[in-house]
């Protein structure tokens, strides 16, 4: 497993390592993105979607649980679990297709779902640290 923690003072150092890791991605890939609430993880998921030629405005689909965005140069299935309450109500909404699909999946709250996540996903967790400043962001990638 290979883990590297990069660091970043704006949402724009954000955007772009978010940004950098979208434009080596491949169709398959699942990145589980982890952090508490308000840490970034929408803004990474622009970031993300930005690098995938995504023009469309990026929200997050914490009611509609799954937002598509097929502008770019693949797929982008971009999950917010965070109000599932059983792993089992993603048969509904298709998760398969998604996670093995054309596309690439980017699944907030990941943790909610974690026993349908493939071993090969790449986790991405986000942390606040406020004695570093209000915009300091740790951002951990571990690749399977």
């Amino acid at each position: 497993m290979e883990t590297k923690i990069l660091f970043s003072n704006s949402a724009e150092e954000t955007t772009k390592i978010a940004y950098d890791m979208a434009m080596d991605s491949k169709p398959g890939d699942i990145i589980c993105l982890s952090g508490d609430l308000g840490v970034g993880k929408t803004v990474f998921t622009k970031g993300f979607a930005k690098g995938l030629g995504i023009t469309e405005p990026v929200v997050s689909p914490t009611f509609t649980i799954v937002q598509v965005y097929e502008d770019g140069r693949m797929p982008l299935y971009h999950f917010d679990v965070y109000r599932i309450d059983d792993p089992d109500e993603m048969d509904e909404i298709g998760y398969e297709d998604c996670f093995f699909g054309q596309g690439v999946s980017l699944v907030e709250w990941a943790e909610k779902i974690e026993e349908l996540l493939p071993e090969n996903c790449t986790r991405v967790t986000i942390k606040k640290d406020p004695e570093k400043g209000f915009d300091y962001r740790s951002i951990e990638i571990r690749k399977a």
